[in-house]
């Protein structure tokens, strides 16, 4: 079985209180979530049981992932958590159990097994850049050259052909 990685959500979730598997985080992670299930102490017993392992991931690893989370367009919706755990699942090459869109695209894009919690999980996705105020598209900046809009993002699966990218 493939090492499993958990982010905050899975611990939200429910995920390691309720399976005998053992499972991996990283401690900005474990930092994050430290407060769920706090008065009976479970993550302390699924660290102590060793269900619940805490491995800092190497800084070649996290380098790796902040080149594609830029490369997609996902980098400033990345906390240093969610770059920490897609980090330590490419070290490990394991699954990663997440919820979140952005930590999905940037781990599907660096080939990882993503295991959607609570929804259906997301493809990979690639971005469209534009502006709500021209409805100008363009290729990852952040404010409008032509109107001075802060530009956002859509999948370009939704992309308009009504709007030509610059």
């Amino acid at each position: 079985m493939a090492s499993r990685v958990l982010d905050a959500t899975s611990f939200y979730a429910g995920i390691p209180f309720a399976s005998q598997d053992i499972s991996y985080t990283t401690s900005l992670v474990l930092e994050e979530v430290k407060h769920i299930k706090k008065n009976q102490g479970a993550i302390t017993v699924l660290i102590e049981s060793n269900r619940l392992k805490i491995i800092e991931p190497e800084r070649r690893f996290i380098e790796i992932v902040l080149r594609k989370a830029e490369e997609t367009g996902d980098h400033q919706y990345l906390s240093k958590e969610d770059v920490s755990v897609v980090a330590l699942c490419l070290q490990l090459e394991g699954e990663l159990m997440t919820d979140d869109f952005a930590v999905s695209n940037v781990a599907q894009h660096l080939n990882l097994k993503v295991i959607p919690i609570m929804t259906k999980g997301a493809d990979k996705i690639s971005w469209i850049y534009f502006c709500p105020g021209c409805k100008s598209s363009f290729s990852k900046v952040s404010i409008c050259p032509v109107c001075g809009s802060k530009i956002r993002r859509k999948s370009s699966k939704r992309q308009s052909s009504s709007y030509p990218i610059r």
